[in-house]
């Protein structure tokens, strides 16, 4: 439609509130619906995104159910578009529910039940996230709604992941891909499976494994043009920092997925790189603190720049201990350029886990470095001779049960080889006593 003969919003609130019930009037509201929603979307009124999917339900009652299931997801997704409006997303679901549950639409509330999980995990609202899956799992199953089912495992995945129970994420990933093999399965519903593999990888420190997710989930991404792929681009960079290989990430930000996605996010990965390539926490600290909004901001991202952060933190001690036998904290905090409390704190760490021998004296204020001694290994030498000879006995063992069993048996064949004899000779005596002729 060209732009000069678009209607104005007041014509398409108009059509919306119109009565009429006839074909082309319900195609015409239909079609307003979406221009007036997508208005909102773009000019942030949701209160009037809210009142107007509240205004339709006896629109609803005349179309068909699949139609007005597509409707209320449409707006549902529009209000999405709107930032910091994720507690009134939440209730607009929950409002969406009830009302199903009243009119008994079971198709459309299990999706907005669906939606509402999705939006509880990413409020962080775990437990009832978790609650609201288990009752909606069992009911889709008994459906055999496969292509809902995987939307369903997904979710649960990601909500077990958060909570840090791999093996669950684990089997619920397994079972969305086990449904989605049965069914065809979009590009971006595609992605959002190796996308979860892909994390789950790099979590259990596969990070080779988990790059080839990200890069399958950046092609299905990029097909539809999804604003996503520059996060799967950045999960790439991740993991090529992870293997310590930082100069990988210059060739792929130079690349065709960097080219397509260039921006302030893959900026920030480059400085992390840059970073760690040259051990400088400084350097680290300051592209954290630079371009947190797509660093911290990121729960996957953040996890393992922590743990990078604290490799590198124990890296730089080491260098800096290792020539002296005594050393003062104080020192070493100003060589580092960091407060003296961090300091101390993973020392104390590095101590316990024995990274390095030594004690924190906090009366002197100086860390006191043990050489390292030759192990003693008598200890374990007596203990592996008592293990071989205990073997020895068990073996000398049952070769002297073997043959004093082997001199019984034969003990008992030759006894019942001489009962055999005997009861031959008898045999044969009654047989004479019996051939004798009388006189």
């Amino acid at each position: 439609m060209p732009e000069s003969a678009s209607p104005s919003i007041a014509e398409l609130e108009a059509k919306v509130a119109s009565q009429a019930t006839d074909t082309d009037s319900l195609v015409a509201k239909e079609e307003a619906i979406h221009l007036l929603s997508e208005h909102y979307a773009e000019t942030a009124q949701a209160d009037k995104l809210v009142a107007l999917v509240a205004a339709l339900r006896p629109f609803f009652a005349v179309v068909a159910k699949a139609k007005t299931a597509k409707i209320v997801r449409t707006l549902i997704d529009q209000l999405a578009k709107i930032p910091n409006t994720l507690p009134l997303q939440m209730q607009l679901c929950r409002d969406s529910i009830a009302w199903c549950k009243a009119e008994k639409r079971s198709f459309l509330r299990q999706r907005v039940e669906a939606r509402l999980a999705a939006l509880l995990l990413e409020s962080k609202m775990y437990t009832d996230a978790l609650a609201l899956l288990d009752e909606l799992v069992r009911e889709v199953k008994k459906l055999d709604d496969k292509p809902l089912l995987v939307e369903i495992n997904l979710v649960e995945s990601a909500t077990h992941h958060a909570l840090r129970n791999l093996p669950k994420a684990k089997a619920s990933l397994t079972s969305a891909r086990t449904a989605a093999n049965a069914i065809y399965c979009p590009p971006q519903l595609q992605a959002q499976i190796d996308v979860n593999a892909g994390i789950i990888h790099a979590e259990e420190k596969d990070y080779k494994t988990a790059f080839s997710y990200f890069y399958e989930a950046l092609e299905n991404f990029d097909s539809i043009n999804s604003p996503r792929g520059e996060d799967c681009v950045k999960y790439m960079l991740l993991t090529k920092i992870m293997m310590n290989n930082p100069d990988e990430v210059t060739s792929i930000i130079n690349g065709k997925p960097g080219m397509r996605h260039q921006g302030a996010g893959l900026e920030a990965m480059r400085a992390i790189a840059t970073a760690h390539q040259q051990r400088s926490l400084i350097e680290f600290e300051t592209a954290l603190s630079t371009h947190a909004a797509h660093l911290t901001a990121d729960p996957i991202i953040s996890n393992h720049l922590a743990a990078l952060y604290d490799m590198l933190l124990q890296e730089n001690i080491c260098r800096i201990i290792e020539p002296y036998s005594v050393v003062e904290t104080a020192h070493i905090a100003t060589v580092m350029k960091l407060p003296l409390e961090k300091v101390e704190q993973k020392l104390s760490q590095m101590i316990l886990d024995k990274k390095f021998r030594g004690i924190l004296d906090a009366g002197a204020g100086c860390l006191v470095v043990y050489e390292d001694q030759a192990v003693d290994t008598t200890y374990d030498e007596a203990l592996e001779t008592l293990g071989n000879m205990s073997k020895v006995v068990d073996a000398l063992n049952v070769k002297a049960n073997s043959l004093v069993g082997g001199a019984s048996k034969a003990k008992d064949d030759k006894d019942d080889k001489k009962k055999e004899e005997k009861g031959k000779e008898g045999k044969e005596d009654k047989n004479l006593i019996k051939k004798k002729p009388k006189k």
